[in-house]
């Protein structure tokens, strides 16, 4: 993961957008670590900026569809990653993509 987030700082300095790096950096540990622990294998991540923003996506191997679950108080630190992608994110999903999914999330460029 180290090199991921190395890897996602430098393509956020290109974006220009300081103030919604925070939220990218934190919403992709999320994704990425919804996908290794819920799926016991890899995940391969795929971040790109365009005109209308950025898009980060995490593929992993296993068909499941992740569960939204609202937290509960007293539940830890527990189900709460994509509540967070829900409360942060512009827009994001989850579709299929060959024998597993995608879960993605954008962040527009209007909004920095």
């Amino acid at each position: 993961m180290p090199e991921a987030r190395r890897a996602l700082r430098e393509l956020l300095g290109q974006w220009g957008r300081t103030a919604r790096a925070d939220v990218a950096e934190l919403l992709t540990s999320e994704l990425v670590t919804n996908a290794i622990v819920h799926t016991d294998h890899d995940a391969v991540l795929t971040a790109t900026v365009g005109p209308r923003g950025l898009r980060v996506e995490v593929r992993d191997f296993v068909a499941r569809r992740p569960r939204l679950r609202v937290p509960v108080a007293d539940d830890g630190t527990n189900g709460r990653g994509l509540f967070l992608v829900q409360s942060l994110a512009d827009a994001w999903g989850v579709r299929p993509h060959g024998v597993g999914k995608a879960v993605w999330f954008e962040l527009e460029a209007e909004a920095a």
